[in-house]
């Protein structure tokens, strides 16, 4: 299996989280990629480096006014006087349901393009998020061009970000991008999230679309975030009504019962007949991941890629969360493997 990945993604070292009032270091590391990066190389995987993608593939998806502001936001910060210069990070954001003006202070964009305080830009935020896309665009011109499968070692990840915000350590949507990239090329695609946390960027952007189903396999979110969304009764609108599916899962499930419901999901994409398969690969539901949400052992990422493997489709795989533990390295290696091993 042919893995892209780009050093320039280390450049993006997240530091300002808060966890129920505590700030702290993100999860979301560079030392994630390292870790996975060293696994592939050790199960023999073919490593490469993405091509260079037009601006027109992060615009098929995201605004252009979005795309302005992670671009220039962390230097037109730097200008502020008494401002945090490592990071910009949001304090004020709009109310929902009250008629707003589009800012032009850089703290009001701020605000406007960043959901939640996961998703500070530092100095090469930018450049990182723009190689995380362009690995996923890589992978999917692989498969376009005949490999059955390629994995995108994106990060930092994806699926939280919507078209004009970032959100839950997301900047650029990658499997959305990638899903996009294929659409051109296939008439129908589907996306199947099996990161711990709801997909609900993905879910956005593509809630009124018929031509791209999009499944996600998660932590309900009454316990887990994005809280808001990513429930079952979500299923799309107006053309999309019927293409969006959530599995919002109990706290604790383990392989067998995560299987069962991934089976369920399998008949509907049966019934879609997709083209190509785009996979949101979250390793988070891990468990023992720091999360500790559903409880998926090491095996057991191998059996959830062999069954959709067994889908037999051109599969782009995408790295979304998936975060520092001793196993990993080990839970990469098992999902990989366990693709392979499902391939016709």
């Amino acid at each position: 299996m042919k893995i892209v990945y780009s050093e320039l993604q280390a450049g993006h070292d997240p530091n300002f989280f808060i966890v129920r009032g505590i700030v702290r270091r993100s999860n979301e590391q560079p030392e994630r990629a390292e870790v996975m990066l060293r696994s592939v190389i050790n199960d023999g995987h073919e490593v490469v480096t993405p091509g260079n993608y037009g601006r027109e593939h992060l615009l098929a998806v995201h605004t252009a006014r979005y795309l302005d502001f992670l671009e220039t936001a962390h230097a037109r910060w730097q200008l502020l006087p008494d401002a945090n210069h490592s990071e910009v990070i949001a304090n004020i954001h709009p109310f929902a349901g009250e008629p707003c003006s589009y800012p032009e202070h850089i703290v009001g964009q701020a605000g406007w393009h960043m959901a939640d305080n996961a998703c500070p830009i530092g100095p090469d935020t930018w450049k990182a998020a723009v190689e995380s896309a362009s690995c996923a665009l890589h992978a999917a011109e692989l498969v376009i061009q005949g490999e059955r499968v390629a994995y995108s070692l994106s990060r930092p990840p994806g699926h939280h970000a919507y078209a004009d915000r970032a959100n839950g350590f997301c900047y650029l949507n990658n499997v959305a991008i990638a899903a996009q990239y294929l659409r051109n090329h296939f008439d129908r695609v589907v996306i199947i999230d099996i990161d711990l946390h709801h997909g609900n960027g993905t879910q956005s952007i593509f809630y009124n679309r018929s031509d791209v189903m999009t499944i996600s396999l998660h932590a309900d979110p009454s316990y887990m975030t994005p809280y808001y969304v990513g429930y079952a009764k979500e299923a799309g609108f107006g053309e999309g009504l019927g293409y969006n599916f959530n599995y919002p899962l109990p706290k604790g499930l383990n392989t067998e019962g995560y299987l069962e419901k991934l089976e369920d999901a399998c008949k509907h994409i049966s019934k879609f007949q997709p083209q190509a398969v785009v996979v949101a690969l979250g390793l988070d539901a891990y468990e023992k991941d720091p999360y500790q949400g559903i409880c998926i052992d090491t095996a057991g990422f191998g059996k959830i890629l062999k069954r959709i493997a067994e889908l037999n489709l051109p599969t782009v795989l995408v790295q979304e969360g998936g975060y520092l533990s001793d196993a990993l390295g080990d839970n990469l290696a098992s999902a990989l493997r366990g693709f392979e091993s499902g391939i016709n």
